[in-house]
């Protein structure tokens, strides 16, 4: 029996790692809780930015009072990076008077 060639042994794994798809690292975006919005903000900018039914704006906004924060999104890093933005840039609660603009939102990758 004649062994292969190194080389071709070599190539042939190149082609099969190539022809397998990868998947993209996932990332979560993080809400953080504070006292200076409401749970009808953070339903509001759930069903804006995200799309979130008021049902599971409602369940964020519980988790992030209960827990101190909550995940609202788990996407690409990319796309993770431009919800995080919209929160930041979702702009401040008209509801309390003290409140100075949006709530703190983060980012972090999903343990594979």
């Amino acid at each position: 029996m004649v062994d292969e060639p190194l080389v071709e042994i070599i190539r042939r794994r190149r082609a099969r790692a190539q022809a397998e798809p990868r998947r993209q690292p996932r990332y979560s975006v993080i809400l953080w809780d504070d006292n200076d919005h409401s749970y009808d903000y953070v339903i509001d900018m759930m069903r804006r930015v995200f799309g979130h039914p008021l049902e599971k704006g409602f369940q964020i906004a519980k988790e992030v009072d209960v827990h101190g924060r909550a995940v609202c999104l788990t996407t690409t890093k990319e796309h993770a990076e431009l919800k995080r933005d919209q929160i930041h840039a979702f702009g401040r609660d008209n509801l309390i008077a003290r409140c100075a603009g949006s709530m703190t939102a983060t980012i972090e990758p999903v343990p594979e």
